[in-house]
């Protein structure tokens, strides 16, 4: 029997690894001195070389962290010497079979990844045991035993056993089976066996069948890129299986190996769909996202393929990324990973592309249009064909290297794909793009025209970008190019965050995203500079990573660039203010009491105009939305919408305004409209309770929910309950309406906080009255775990009995809170130091208190607890969570009414809720 090595690659210090014949030796031994007992001893040695094995590789993986292959590699060889030892045990020791029949003869043959030779430390092994005919017993009796010493190690082996015949069958019948069929390697057994298998592949499976099989791997690709995203710059991305990982540069070899009978990733070369400089990078990719699986599986003990953000910190360490000035240890890791994936995206696009080209030219005509072929055309000396366009020679980009910006903007603006090879010669030439072509004013307006377009300037900008061309015209955005944000609420990285945004941007100019955002569809078209808008949304996020406040240094960065682009100075004035206050307008809306005159009149003291406050609004809208899915909901659609319609009449009625009195006139008109509208003998209500409410309360709340809680407070005072509550889903605001009300006294609204928190809501917005008559009325806005509204039975159920608990009964609230799991487990990765900020100018009549924390189950209780337990009324509270973090934010006085302005009151207030919002009680209950 010929002692087969893994083809065409040695491992290094081969026995520093496993030494086989010293292992089959010392097993022989066993066998021959013990017989059929030795079975104990045999699998305790072969643990230990298994175990002894795996520790010198991990070794190896600590002293060269980026030996992807090398390390694959070497955990494959030590899986082949193991099974080696195995069968020759069984066959020679267990059930020795001196003159085998035909039916006899066995071929184990490693397949799928294993076959490949590349084996994370925890990968499965996936063999196939081949016989030529029907199994005989000897056949079965060997393959059994051979599991159960492979199980017994501990090893996870995904397994087959069957003829040649069936597996041939098999093969053409499932994709699974046929791709890891292409990847078969023999590791011990019958020579023959084995090459009669692969003979009969090739003529019976593969050939005929190339354009079948790349259909469904495509397919089946596409499906797999649905399942994890479909992108490749998720902020968890799956190694293995994700958009721009393994599974895709694995996808290209299968294909190429099906379609031209490639034996290897290098020959891709050969054939003409790769260049050695693509090889290499293919190389280098595959290399890295391997070291980078196989240190994720020594971490973690199993076969673990989602880098999750626990995981990335520690592969960053383990990989020797280093923290640098604005930029951590994890942030750089990751950025080379996306890169990576990035690098792998291109490949992908020119590999397919060109397998595409190749099939439309075999195809055969037939019928009226056979011989006939669309004539190419011209297109400013490009050519124009099948709905591409090609660069019509080699030397074309560095040539006059402004064309690079060029072929974007002309694909994008005539709504053409760009040929492969093309997209090749731009990746290489984007080198040609230096100073003089930046400061170039036809590239310049070609590159304004691109971002402005108006049919899909997304799709065109991910080409430029993937072809490295839009990081070397515009080298701030090169800067944050793969950049990931190491937090739970942005899921994509910042070049994609940002190519998102302009694609919105657009989709709303185009009147795609009315339904969402009917606001930002009617007002994009009376913007003063449409092109000034659209830099604006490129260049938001373009300083993050740089160690400061990205709004100012992104604002200096503006002021730079706009003039390069063409943009006169009023427009650059503007893009300069709306990057520099990109998150005014969403942070006021979400964490400011936009009831109160003050918080309207301090925004548009900021905005000024009306053009700025249109420009914004919809920045603010894209920016949110292109966070991620699910980041932007119905209930951020209305704050952002309340916020837009006050400071628009405010701005267009100049200091004009309502009085207090007129508006809580007007207010209870229209509560008085609404409640006669459904029931007559409702309409007094409005002048029956309204001398037991004070003017705040009717200029605090919508006129619908005053409607509900008049009837409510009715209903209560009639029939002297201890408790009314009212659960209602608010579809327009996106959440349940929890109408609360009660006898007043202390310690109410972080009682009726911690029954929420226990029935599973999760408070976003909460407004607190008190009558003259000693009732209170809260208001609160609750969302479950999925950021909607709660709408089910047993949901409401749920509410009405903890709310009723928290306020009555006798357990203790706080240990049951504690007890809660995380709403997101992940957020364990990260620590969020807290922060307690007083602003004492934010409102007329409250102090203003923002405390941001790591977000976990109840924190809104316990900082409302540390707030009564520092004798402060609250007012509101607005809760906003930012993935990890969660920022809550309260408008209260003291028991006088007053405001809180004395340092040492102050920083009294600040201890007891730094303390109410560490993690350290949240630590001691998760470790109890």
């Amino acid at each position: 029997m010929t002692d087969w090595t893994i083809p065409s690659r040695r491992v290094p210090r081969q026995r520093a690894i496993i030494d086989r014949r010293a292992l089959s030796g010392a097993i022989a031994t066993l066998a021959r001195e013990q017989g059929e007992a030795a079975r104990p001893a045999v699998l305790a040695v072969l643990q230990e070389a298994l175990e002894k094995g795996r520790t010198e590789l991990e070794s190896r993986l600590e002293e060269k962290p980026s030996a992807g292959h090398a390390i694959t590699l070497g955990y494959a060889f030590l899986t082949d010497q193991l099974i080696r030892v195995i069968h020759d045990y069984v066959t020679e020791h267990l059930l020795p079979a001196s003159n085998r029949t035909a039916a006899e003869r066995l071929a184990i043959v490693a397949v799928g990844g294993y076959g490949r030779a590349e084996m994370a430390p925890h990968s499965d092994v996936d063999i196939a045991f081949i016989t030529p005919m029907k199994r005989s017993p000897w056949c079965e009796q060997a393959i059994e035993a051979m599991l159960y010493l492979l199980w017994d190690l501990g090893l996870k082996v995904g397994h087959s056993s069957r003829t040649i015949g069936d597996t041939m069958q098999l093969a053409k019948d499932d994709l699974t089976i046929c791709t890891s069929l292409l990847e078969g390697r023999l590791i011990w057994g019958d020579q023959p066996v084995y090459d009669e298998l692969r003979a009969r592949f090739w003529s019976e499976v593969v050939r005929g069948n190339e354009r079948q099989f790349l259909a469904r791997k495509l397919d089946e690709r596409n499906a797999r890129h649905k399942r994890m995203g479909d992108s490749r710059y998720v902020v968890e991305p799956n190694v293995k299986d994700g958009k721009g990982g393994l599974r895709d540069l694995q996808t290209l070899y299968w294909i190429g190996k099906y379609m031209h009978r490639v034996q290897s990733a290098a020959e891709l070369v050969d054939v003409g769909l790769l260049t050695r400089t693509e090889y290499k990078g293919f190389r280098r990719a595959e290399g890295f996202l391997l070291a980078v699986r196989c240190h994720m599986h020594i971490l973690t003990r199993r076969a673990e393929d989602r880098l999750t953000f626990d995981l990335q910190r520690q592969v960053a360490e383990r990989m020797n990324f280093a923290d640098r000035p604005g930029k951590s240890a994890v942030e750089r890791f990751m950025q080379f990973y996306f890169l990576q994936a990035k690098r792998v995206g291109s490949l992908t696009g020119v590999f397919l592309a060109h397998l595409e080209e190749e099939a439309s030219r075999s195809k055969v005509r037939r019928g009226f249009f056979a011989g006939w072929s669309a004539r190419p055309r011209n297109l400013r000396g490009y050519v124009v064909e099948s709905g591409r366009i090609k660069a019509p020679g080699d030397n074309w980009f560095t040539d006059d290297p402004v064309r690079l910006i060029e072929m974007f903007q002309l694909a994008e603006a005539e709504g053409l794909e760009i040929h492969p090879e093309t997209m090749r010669q731009a990746d290489r030439d984007a080198r040609a793009i230096d100073g003089s072509v930046r400061r170039d004013k036809r590239a310049n307006a070609l590159f304004l025209d691109l971002l402005a377009g108006r049919n899909d300037p997304e799709t065109a900008l991910r080409w430029m970008n993937e072809a490295g061309v839009f990081g070397r015209f515009v080298p701030d955005f090169g800067r944050v190019n793969a950049q990931m944000q190491f937090d739970m609420y942005h899921h994509y990285t910042v070049d994609e965050h940002t190519i998102r945004a302009i694609g919105l941007l657009s989709q709303i100019e185009r009147g795609l995203l009315e339904d969402d955002h009917p606001r930002a569809t009617k007002q994009i078209h009376r913007v003063g500079s449409r092109r000034a808008l659209f830099v604006a949304v490129l260049l938001h996020d373009i300083a993050k990573g740089r160690g400061g406040d990205h709004s100012v240094l992104g604002a200096q960065v503006a002021k730079r660039l706009c003039p390069r682009f063409g943009l006169d100075a009023k427009e650059t004035e503007l893009v300069q203010w709306l990057v520099l206050q990109h998150l005014l307008m969403s942070s006021t809306a979400q964490k400011r009491d936009l009831t109160d005159p003050k918080t309207i009149e301090d925004f548009v003291a900021e905005v000024k105009t009306l053009d700025r406050l249109r420009n914004l609004a919809i920045l603010t809208a894209v920016d949110i939305r292109a966070v991620g899915p699910g980041t932007w909901n119905s209930w951020k659609g209305q704050l952002l919408g309340e916020l837009y319609d006050a400071a628009q009449e405010r701005l267009r009625l100049g200091h004009k305004r309502t009085g207090r009195a007129a508006r809580v006139k007007a207010r209870k008109a229209a509560v008085s409209e609404i409640l006669g509208g459904s029931d007559a003998g409702r309409a007094s209500l409005v002048e029956d309770l309204s001398g037991n409410l004070a003017d705040a309360y009717w200029i605090a709340e919508p006129e619908d929910i005053i409607a509900e809680n008049l009837t409510l407070y009715d209903e209560a005072r009639r029939s002297g309950a201890r408790l009314s509550l009212r659960c209602l889903v608010d579809e327009e605001r996106g959440a349940t309406l929890v109408s609360v009300i009660a006898a007043d006294h202390p310690g109410l609204f972080y009682r009726i906080a911690g029954g929420i928190h226990l029935a599973g809501g999760n408070i976003i917005d909460a407004r607190i009255h008190t009558t003259r008559d000693g009732y209170a009325i809260d208001n609160f806005l609750v969302q479950d775990l999925n950021e909607e509204p709660m709408r089910e039975d047993s949901q409401i159920e749920r509410l009405e009995r903890h709310i009723d608990e928290a306020l009555f009964g006798e357990a203790e609230l706080v240990p049951r809170l504690a007890a809660r799991p995380l709403s997101h487990a992940r957020a364990k990765a990260f620590a969020v130091a807290p922060r307690v900020n007083f602003d004492n100018l934010a409102s007329n009549h409250f102090t203003v208190v923002e405390v941001s924390a790591r977000d976990r189950p109840a924190l809104l209780n316990r900082l409302a607890h540390a707030l009564f337990k520092a004798s402060l009324i609250v007012q509101s509270a607005h809760v906003t969570a930012y993935g990890e973090m969660a920022s809550d934010t309260f408008y209260v006085t003291d028991l006088t009414g007053g405001k809180i302005t004395a340092p040492e009151r102050l920083a009294e207030i600040e201890a007891a809720l730094l303390s109410a919002a560490s993690d350290k009680r949240q630590r001691e209950s998760e470790d109890a």
